[in-house]
């Protein structure tokens, strides 16, 4: 139960009567293919989780995997034991980074990806996505004495983002349209990007909003620091799985449709943005968006930042470039 990226953390789960949570009408083992025929065979579902995305994935004090994410997907466990006929099923939390989630759904390393990861068209035609679980926007991070209040501020500064995501790729784009002359740092993970920015090395951080509220509140000082009120782009987060596996994702929508429609879902809610959560226990102060309630009120899995909210400026540019 380490936090290094080749340790594997494994939990038995006991048969779960959780109402609402298990499908109706569960198919025998011998019905099952792909993903469910591989749980049912080895007795085994791989999650793959983060080391530092407060509050969706990632290890606490004592060293073990927690989060909003994390949470969920252990609601889709109790669907699948349920669905295979299982009395027990064994999970095993597989440490993964935004570079390296995508390939290791691809080839079977992970079974569900229980982290912050942004659901759109391109990643589709790599994975598959559950019913969105968060709405995040774009912002920039950065220290409250730089007066850094829009991406426009960072013209010729350094700017930070994480490996492997969105963000990255459209810090690039912008970065070239607007002729921002920045210089683009990568951290490998976001408390390394946090890191480069807390030192000095960059001038703001690029990265989720909830995420950077996250940083703040889990910071030596959170009162130095300021999230850009811009937006620069509306993103659905979702639970990722392999592509072409119908039998599969069934299950997982469904349990996940049913969780969102208990009162259970907004309690879970509560518990890790709006109260204190491990190890500091900080409190985001993070209320539900508004496109997080329509979706969870009418759950759907599509890419398209529309399906959510008004698109901003530069995310509808980028989109007619596609």
């Amino acid at each position: 139960m380490a936090g290094s990226s080749n340790v594997r953390l494994s939990l038995f789960v006991p048969l779960a009567c959780a109402a609402g949570l298990l499908l109706a009408a569960p198919a025998g083992a011998e019905e099952a293919g792909g993903t469910l025929a591989k749980i049912k065979r080895t007795g085994t579902i791989t999650l793959g989780v983060r080391d530092g995305s407060i509050p969706f994935s990632y290890l606490d004090d004592k060293q073990q995997y927690q989060g909003y994410s994390v949470d969920l997907c252990m609601k889709v466990v109790v669907a699948v034991q349920k669905q295979l006929g299982m009395t027990g099923l064994k999970v095993q939390m597989n440490p993964v980074t935004s570079a390296n989630r995508i390939p290791l759904m691809a080839n079977g390393t992970i079974d569900l990806e229980c982290g912050s990861t942004t659901n759109n068209a391109e990643r589709q035609k790599q994975v598959a996505f559950a019913p969105t679980m968060f709405v995040i926007a774009n912002r920039l991070l950065a220290k409250k004495s730089s007066h850094i209040r829009s991406l426009a501020d960072m013209k010729g500064k350094t700017l930070v983002a994480t490996a492997g995501t969105t963000t990255l790729k459209q810090m690039t784009i912008l970065n070239n349209e607007q002729q921002l002359g920045m210089t683009i740092v990568v951290g490998k993970d976001h408390p390394e990007s946090f890191l480069m920015l807390e030192t000095g090395r960059a001038a703001a951080e690029a990265n989720d909003d909830i995420l950077l509220a996250s940083q703040v509140a889990t910071s030596r000082t959170p009162g130095d620091y300021e999230i850009t009120k811009e937006a620069l782009s509306v993103e659905p987060y979702g639970i990722m799985l392999r592509r072409d596996d119908p039998a599969f994702k069934q299950v997982v929508d469904a349990a996940l449709t049913r969780f969102y429609q208990t009162d259970d879902f907004g309690k879970l809610y509560t518990k890790w943005f709006q109260s204190p959560i491990p190890p500091k226990n900080i409190n985001l102060n993070f209320p539900m968006p508004p496109q997080l309630k329509a979706v969870i009120a009418k759950p759907t899995d599509s890419p398209d930042p529309a399906a959510y909210a008004e698109v901003p400026p530069a995310q509808k540019a980028a989109s007619r470039r596609k």
